[in-house]
């Protein structure tokens, strides 16, 4: 495929990905935060911050795919570096030090195999450069109007600290496209496992509005969309031994408990998405920017101070074509 079909740098599907590799879950990444952020923080703000702004890869490369000319099919390489606010991570307006950056490589071969690693910075984050993505996938086509891409990721947190526990390392999850151009039906599942397991599952309404050949430039692709995510999380639930004045006066002499817990599995909206990604082909380039609004939702049993708000990101791509 050419240049134009490999756009994005093929992806690296978090969080779903994720983007969702949250801690806790997806709405925790919207709470406000004035110090600098452990792993186990970093856990907590993968769902909105990486699994969206990635799936706009997946979406520009297979849309790429099902609309490109029939060519010969080579092997390509993918180099990207991205840039995006991390106003979801912070809730409060962008500031000066408030932003983040990532590069990553792909090698897409001919067969549909596909390979990609990808860094993540921030200096809100304690250490500035605190992830490492390596993924792999498959893409394919079925039937004219369907895409398939099935990929397996590893979450590598820097020096995370000996006190400090991921739940979340691996995750596994197969991403469906569906084309009635313009419009653009979407459902993903990803499986976290780790210390903990949770289920990620995203429906997704899009837009696809584009101007190819147009004044030099290979082609212009606004495709808006909106997004809704469920998922599963582990809430722990207080349970008191004594339901009494005089029970919980004898417990409190004695030094012992006063509450028992249980740990018990919850399922429900987690966010709702809208973003306005504008992606720009020119010859072996690729740029993107975009806007993500998000509002997160909190599931039952949990208690968290949930912000919608919004950030930008922005992506340069080069691709390398092979025979």
């Amino acid at each position: 495929m050419k240049s134009g079909v490999l756009c994005f740098g093929l992806i690296t599907c978090c969080f779903y990905g994720y983007s969702q590799q949250a801690g806790t879950s997806l709405s925790n990444s919207i709470q406000a935060s004035t110090s600098s952020k452990s792993p186990i923080d970093v856990l907590n703000e993968a769902d909105s911050v990486l699994t969206l702004q990635d799936s706009l890869y997946i979406f520009n490369l297979i849309d790429s795919m099902l609309s490109a000319e029939p060519v010969r099919e080579t092997s390509q390489m993918a180099l990207r570096v991205a840039y995006n606010s991390n106003i979801t991570s912070t809730g409060r307006t962008i500031g000066i030090d408030q932003f983040g950056l990532s590069a990553g490589a792909t090698y897409y071969h001919k067969s549909g195999l596909y390979a990609d690693v990808s860094g993540y910075w921030s200096k809100e984050y304690e250490p500035d450069y605190y992830l490492t993505i390596a993924s792999a996938g498959y893409m394919i086509s079925p039937v004219k109007r369907w895409s398939l891409l099935a990929e397996y990721s590893r979450f590598i947190y820097t020096d995370p600290g000996p006190d400090v526990v991921i739940p979340y390392t691996n995750n596994i999850g197969v991403t469906n496209f569906i084309n009635f151009r313009p419009v653009v039906l979407r459902l993903d599942y990803y499986f976290y496992f780790g210390e903990k397991n949770a289920h990620r599952i995203m429906p997704g309404l899009g837009l696809n509005l584009e101007k190819r050949n147009w004044k030099g430039i290979d082609r212009i692709l606004f495709y808006p969309s909106v997004n809704i995510l469920f998922g599963t999380e582990v809430i722990t639930e207080y349970f008191p031994y004594a339901n009494t004045r005089l029970g919980i006066l004898f417990r409190i002499r004695n030094g012992l408990p006063l509450y028992y817990t249980q740990d018990k599995t919850v399922f429900g909206d987690m966010n709702y998405s809208f973003s306005a990604p504008l992606s720009v082909t020119l010859n072996d380039w690729n740029f993107l920017i975009s806007y993500i609004y998000n509002i997160p939702k909190a599931l039952p049993g949990e208690e968290l101070a949930l912000t919608k708000s919004g950030y930008l990101s922005a992506t340069i791509t080069r691709y390398i074509s092979f025979k």
